[in-house]
C-alpha cells in the first residue's frame, strides 16, 4: 500500500494565488526532474482570485488536504484475501498457516461480514460433540468431498445438509436399524450389506471409507433413494476426525461489533483502540467500506510518515494540521523565518523576492526545465498576485523580469490581465463575513502573543469600504473563535498604494500606533497607512518592531 507514496506539495492555510499556484508549478517541476510522484494540495478553501486563474489556464485545482498525520494508509496493509463465508474450517486454517496469521477476514464479494480466528477452528475440535453439527451448519457437499479429498460417486456436489447427524457403521447391519435415520451421513466400509441397509434406512449420504469400490448395483440403488455416495482414501478413523473441518466459517465466525480500521484513520487515534482489543489482526477498509487488508500492531514500528514540501510559508501556525507529524523534505518561501523546526535537515530555498512563485521561476531556468503556456499563465498570475501589480515594496527587479517573460509565454498583457484578476478576488458579495476575513489571512507568533493578519485587495475604494461595514463588526468574533490575541485587516487600494487597516484584541491600537506613528481612529477601530501595501514587508515588521520595544 505504500509503493509509490506521493510527496505532497503544499501551501499555507487560507492559500492565496501565490501558495496554490507556486505549489501546482513545483510539483510539476519535481516530477520532470526527478521522475518520481510528487502531488500539489490544498489546505484550505480557493479563494475567487485563485478560482479565476486556475479556469484561466485550464488547470485542476489541488486536491483538499486538511491533515498530514500519518494514516493507516500509510501502513504496509497485509493485503490478505478474504475467505468466502462457505470456507471450509480445513481450507481457512490452510490459508491462515499459508500466510503465517491467526486471523480470517471474512467477506461477501468486498464486503466484510466477519472473521475467523485459529482459535475459534481450535474450539470446534474441542469444544463440539454434536453429531448433528454438520447439518445445523448446513454444510455443503462440495466441502465435504473437499476436505475428505474425495469423489463424488453419485448424487449433486451444490447441495448442503439439512438435517441428519453422522453415524459410523461399525455395527451389524441389524444393528444399524436401530440408529440409522433419515438424511444421516453413514461412514462405513466396503461391505455390501451394510451399504444396501443404510441406503434401505434412508440416509442422505454414504461416505466409503479407503477408496473402496462401490458396486453399480449400490449406486442404482442410491440414486433411486436420493441417497448420495462418496468415495474417499482416508480410513474410518481419519474421516470421522476430519469431516467436521467441512462445516463453513459462517457458522463459527464472529458476526456482531467487529473492530475495523479505515485507511483514512490516523493511527494516534487507532492505537488505544488497538491496545484494548485483545485481536492479533484487525481488518482494513477503504473510504467506501470495501475490505482492502489486516494491519497488526507490529505494523506501527515500520510506519512510514507523509514526506511534503512546504511552499510560500515556514510559519507553523500557517502550516498543514499536524505537520509536526510529517516527514517535511523541502520549504520553497520568500517569508521571514518563522516557527517551524524540522527533525533533520532540509532543502530550505528562502529568497527576499516578491513572490515564491519567482523562486520557482528561477528553478525551472537553473534546471532547464521548460515553460509552458499554462504553467507560465500560473506562475506570472502569482507574481502578479503577490507583488500588486508590481507596486509593493517586496516586488524586485527580478520578479519583474520573471513576470514579463512568463507573460510573454503565457501570451497575456501583464497590466490588463491583472486588473481582470483583482476584480474576480474582489468579487465577495456572496460570502460571509467570516469567510472573507479568512480568505487571506495568516497567524503568527510574535513576543508569545497569537496575531492573525487578513488582507483584502481592491482596485475600488468603494468596495473596500463596503466590505470595511461587513467585516468589523465580526472581528472580535473571529478574534475569540480562532484563539488569537490580535487581529489586525488591511483593506488594501491596489490603484492608490495604500492601506486602512482595523484591527481588534488587547493592545492592538496602541501597537499600530506606535509602530507606525500614527493616531488611530477610536471610533472606528482603525488607522490609515499611506504607501502601506505588504503585509510581509511593511505592516508585519512594523508590529513586531513595536511589541519588541514595549
Amino acid at each position: 500500500m505504500t509503493e509509490n507514496r506521493p510527496v505532497y506539495v503544499i501551501g499555507h492555510k487560507n492559500p492565496d494565488t501565490d501558495a496554490i499556484c507556486a505549489a501546482i508549478c513545483y510539483a510539476n517541476l519535481k516530477r520532470k526532474i526527478t521522475g518520481k510522484n510528487y502531488e500539489a494540495r490544498r489546505c484550505g478553501h480557493l479563494n475567487e482570485e485563485t478560482q479565476f486563474v486556475l479556469k484561466k489556464f485550464g488547470v485542476e485545482k489541488p486536491a483538499y488536504l486538511s491533515d498530514v498525520r500519518t494514516q493507516v494508509s500509510d501502513l504496509e496493509i497485509r493485503q490478505m484475501q478474504g475467505g468466502s463465508q462457505d470456507m471450509s474450517l480445513k481450507e481457512a486454517w490452510k490459508a491462515m498457516n499459508d500466510e503465517d496469521v491467526v486471523t480470517l477476514c471474512v467477506t461477501d464479494g468486498d464486503e466484510l461480514v466477519g472473521l475467523i480466528t485459529i482459535g475459534d477452528i481450535v474450539t470446534t475440535y474441542m469444544d463440539v460433540y454434536d453429531s448433528d453439527i454438520l447439518s445445523k451448519a448446513n454444510t455443503s457437499y462440495k466441502n465435504i468431498v473437499e476436505t475428505l479429498d474425495g469423489t463424488l460417486v453419485t448424487g449433486a456436489k451444490g447441495e448442503r445438509l439439512g438435517s441428519g447427524k453422522v453415524v459410523i457403521a461399525a455395527a451389524s447391519p441389524e444393528m444399524m436399524e436401530n440408529y440409522i435415520e433419515k438424511g444421516d451421513i453413514v461412514i462405513l466400509g466396503n461391505r455390501y450389506e451394510t451399504q444396501l441397509c443404510a441406503i434401505e434406512m434412508e440416509a442422505g449420504c454414504l461416505i466409503v471409507c479407503e477408496g473402496a469400490q462401490v458396486a453399480s448395483t449400490i449406486i442404482k440403488q442410491a440414486d433411486d433413494h436420493g441417497c448420495k455416495i462418496i468415495s474417499t482414501p482416508h480410513d474410518t478413523f481419519t474421516v470421522a476426525r476430519l469431516i467436521n473441518q467441512s462445516m463453513p466459517i459462517s457458522y463459527f465466525m464472529k458476526k456482531e461489533g467487529l473492530v475495523s480500521f479505515h485507511t483514512s484513520d490516523y493511527i494516534e487515534d487507532i492505537q488505544q483502540i488497538m491496545a484494548q482489543v485483545k485481536h492479533r489482526y484487525f481488518p482494513v477498509l477503504d473510504e467506501n467500506d470495501r475490505y482492502v487488508g489486516m494491519i497488526s500492531r507490529r505494523n506501527f514500528i515500520g510506519a512510514r510518515k507523509k514526506q511534503i514540501i512546504l511552499v510560500d510559508h515556514n510559519e507553523k501556525n500557517q502550516a498543514v494540521n499536524g505537520m509536526e507529524s510529517a516527514d517535511i523534505l523541502e520549504i520553497i518561501d520568500h517569508h521571514r523565518l518563522g516557527t517551524i523546526a524540522t527533525a533533520g535537515p532540509v532543502f530550505f530555498r528562502n529568497q527576499p523576492l516578491g513572490s515564491s512563485s519567482t523562486i520557482v521561476y528561477l528553478m525551472y531556468k537553473e534546471n532547464g526545465v521548460e515553460i509552458d503556456k499554462n504553467t507560465a499563465g500560473l506562475l506570472v498570475s502569482a507574481i502578479l498576485s503577490d507583488t500588486l501589480m508590481y507596486r509593493s515594496p517586496t516586488c524586485t527587479e527580478i520578479d519583474k523580469k520573471a513576470g514579463a517573460e512568463l507573460a510573454a509565454i503565457a501570451g497575456i498583457d501583464e497590466e490588463q490581465y491583472a486588473k481582470e484578476m483583482f476584480r474576480a478576488g474582489s468579487n465577495l458579495g456572496s460570502k460571509t463575513a467570516d469567510q472573507i476575513i479568512h480568505q487571506d489571512f495568516k497567524k503568527f507568533t510574535v513576543e508569545d502573543m497569537n496575531i492573525g493578519i487578513g488582507q483584502i485587495n481592491s482596485l475600488s475604494a468603494e468596495e473596500l469600504e463596503e466590505i470595511k461595514g461587513r467585516i468589523l463588526p465580526e472581528l472580535e468574533k473571529v478574534r475569540e473563535k480562532d484563539g488569537l490575541d490580535i487581529i489586525f485587516f488591511m483593506l488594501t487600494n491596489i490603484i492608490k498604494e495604500s492601506s486602512e487597516v482595523i484591527f481588534v484584541g488587547n493592545k492592538a491600537e496602541s501597537i499600530i500606533q506606535s509602530g507606525f506613528g500614527v493616531a488611530a481612529n477610536e471610533k472606528k477601530n482603525s488607522v490609515m497607512l499611506p504607501g502601506v501595501v505588504s503585509r510581509k514587508k511593511q505592516l508585519l515588521p512594523g508590529i513586531v518592531e513595536s511589541m519588541q520595544n514595549d
